[in-house]
C-alpha cells in the first residue's frame, strides 16, 4: 500500500470525524481537533527551533562577539520559561511585555505603512486625471466619490457628542444622527461582504473536501 493512499486514507477518516459535528458535538469531533491543534502546535514548535532559534540563537553561541549581541533575547527567552510555573510567573512579566509591546507596534506600523497609507493614495489617485491605471476618468471619479463619501459618513457615525434640547433632553443634531445611520449603513454592507467573502471561501474548501472523499472513494472501489 503505497503512502499516498495511506494519507488519502487518513484525511477520509479525520474529515469524516469533522463532518461528525453535524449530528452534534461528540467525542469523534474533539479527538480530531485535538488531533488538529496539536499537530498545529507541534509544527509551529518544529519551525521556530529550526528557522529561528537555531540559527540565530545558538549557532552563534560560540562566537564572543555573537554572544554579548544575544545575551538580551537569550536572558528574555530563558525568563519566558518561567510562565511555567505560577509561583515564579513574574519573572517572565518583563519579556512578555516586551513581546507584547514589539508585536503591538510592528502590527500598527506595518497597517499604517502596509494598508492606511497605501489606501489613501490610491483613493487619492482617483481624482486625478494624471494618475496611472488609465481608464475612464469619470468613471474613476464616480469610484472616488463613493469611497470619499463612504470614508466620511462611517467616520461620523463614530461621533457621540450630544446636546441638551429645549425640553432638557439629552439628544444627538438630527443632521449628525442621520449622517452616522447612513455610516452604519455603510458598514453593513462592507461587513456583508466580508461575511460573504469568508463564507464563499468555507464553502470552496468544504466542495474541495467532499470531491476529495468521492474521488477517493471511487478509487478504492475501483482497486
Amino acid at each position: 500500500m503505497s503512502i499516498e493512499l495511506i494519507s488519502a486514507f487518513v484525511g477520509l477518516i479525520l474529515t469524516l470525524l469533522v463532518f461528525s459535528y453535524l449530528i452534534g458535538d461528540n467525542p469523534l469531533f474533539r479527538f480530531a481537533i485535538y488531533l488538529f491543534i496539536g499537530v498545529s502546535s507541534g509544527y509551529a514548535a518544529t519551525a521556530v527551533w529550526h528557522n529561528v532559534l537555531m540559527p540565530r540563537l545558538f549557532s552563534r553561541l560560540g562566537d564572543l562577539n555573537q554572544l554579548i549581541l544575544l545575551i538580551v533575547p537569550l536572558v528574555l527567552g530563558i525568563s519566558l520559561l518561567a510562565k511555567l510555573s505560577p509561583r515564579i510567573a513574574w519573572l517572565g512579566n518583563f519579556a512578555m511585555a516586551v513581546l507584547v509591546g514589539v508585536g503591538a507596534a510592528t502590527a500598527v506600523g506595518g497597517a499604517l505603512i502596509g494598508t492606511l497609507l497605501p489606501q489613501a493614495e490610491a483613493a487619492m489617485n482617483m481624482f486625478s486625471p494624471t494618475a496611472p491605471g488609465g481608464g475612464n476618468f469619470f468613471a474613476r471619479l464616480f469610484q472616488g466619490g463613493v469611497m470619499l463619501i463612504g470614508t466620511v459618513l462611517t467616520l461620523a457615525s463614530f461621533h457621540f457628542t450630544m446636546g441638551r434640547a429645549a425640553d432638557g433632553a439629552v439628544r444627538r443634531n438630527r443632521i449628525l444622527d442621520g449622517v452616522a445611520w447612513a455610516g452604519r449603513l455603510f458598514m453593513a454592507i462592507t461587513l456583508g461582504a466580508l461575511f460573504a467573502g469568508v463564507y464563499m471561501a468555507a464553502l470552496t474548501a468544504m466542495i474541495e473536501r467532499l470531491s476529495a472523499l468521492v474521488n477517493f472513494t471511487r478509487q478504492l472501489i475501483g482497486l
